[in-house]
């Protein structure tokens, strides 16, 4: 495999934002110029908002190879570990987070944009060079988000899926302004041409009603993650498990915490023993921790699990 092929490499999910940032670097390009050049303000808010999508496509790649060379221990710096002993994981919430917020703000703009420009009697467009844009662009953005959902069927990756809700709003918008511009051709030189300056904000319009809602479910779960709320069905799956081991092995009680952030799942668990109970060798209290990390499962390097043993219940506090 070339080295070309590798950065691009479609089996992983490094690889995967690279061709994203690619794709939308060239996208972004062309939006600007075509639009300058057709006279549309829609063609180059379209190319602004896929340079805004390249800039968080680029910020979620240097997250996951952070958080990838925090599990690869000799891949990081040491001055990196030292600094951010509990991992980067905290930093895919932040980024998905300001992410599906930028894309909720992009289709906003573009809405309130729209109907500005319905209320000022529209704009006049060069429709030729207008609909050459937009038809090689639907084609790019589906292809894209096609290419990336067969891709993330394996990879599941919320950075990844993220970027494909991007490259389904962009296809939607430059869909969208596609068939206005279609529409706004057929009718020039009848007695509908009046109504051409109006198709194109009417559509956009319409559109980022429909798309605005899309990040939205992103945006909530990157909140939680950020605010730690305990997520319902691990806490329940590790209530489950514990409350087993201590009937099992004759422990008082226990205490779980649980949180996800971004890809991790941190959970802490403190046993309660009797504090008159038989002594036990350190191996012995390792077997335990073993048992325990074996029954919750998911164990690999996106699990923090902390196992404490303890007598006194004000430790598990």
């Amino acid at each position: 495999m070339s080295q070309h092929l590798r950065i691009f490499d479609l089996s992983d999910e490094r690889g995967v934002l690279r061709a994203s940032i690619a794709v939308t670097l060239v996208i972004s390009s062309l939006g600007i110029g075509f639009g300058l050049f057709s006279g549309s303000f829609s063609i180059v808010f379209d190319g602004v908002y896929a340079l805004i999508d390249a800039s968080m496509s680029l910020l979620s790649l240097v997250a996951v190879n952070l958080i990838t060379s925090y599990a690869v221990a000799g891949n990081l710096s040491r001055k990196l570990k030292e600094r951010f002993s509990m991992g980067f994981w905290h930093l895919e919430p932040m980024i998905l987070g300001l992410n599906g917020t930028l894309l909720i703000s992009a289709a906003v703009y573009a809405f309130v944009t729209a109907i500005g420009s319905l209320l000022e009697g529209g704009r006049d467009l060069e429709f030729g060079w207008a609909i050459a844009y937009a038809v090689v662009t639907v084609i790019a953005c589906a292809a894209i988000a096609i290419v990336e959902a067969r891709a993330n069927r394996a990879i599941k990756s919320e950075f990844v899926r993220l970027d494909i809700k991007g490259w389904i709003m962009s296809a939607g918008i430059t869909a969208a302004l596609l068939i206005a511009f279609v529409i706004g051709f057929a009718i020039q030189g009848t007695q509908w041409q009046w109504i051409s300056p109006y198709i194109d904000p009417a559509v956009l319009a319409m559109v980022c009603l429909l798309i605005i809602p899309l990040p939205i479910s992103t945006v909530r779960q990157a909140l939680a993650d950020i605010f730690l709320v305990t997520p319902v069905d691990l806490k329940r799956h590790v209530d489950a498990v514990a409350r087993a081991f201590v009937e099992r092995h004759g422990l008082v009680s226990y205490r779980a915490y649980v949180a996800r952030v971004g890809r991790s799942r941190e959970i802490e668990l403190y046993f309660i023993a009797p504090a008159d109970g038989p002594a036990r060798t350190i191996a012995e209290w390792d077997a335990l921790r073993d048992e325990i990390g074996d029954l919750i499962g998911g164990e690999g390097p996106d699990r923090w699990l902390t196992v404490v043993f303890t007598g006194d219940p004000e430790w598990a506090e």
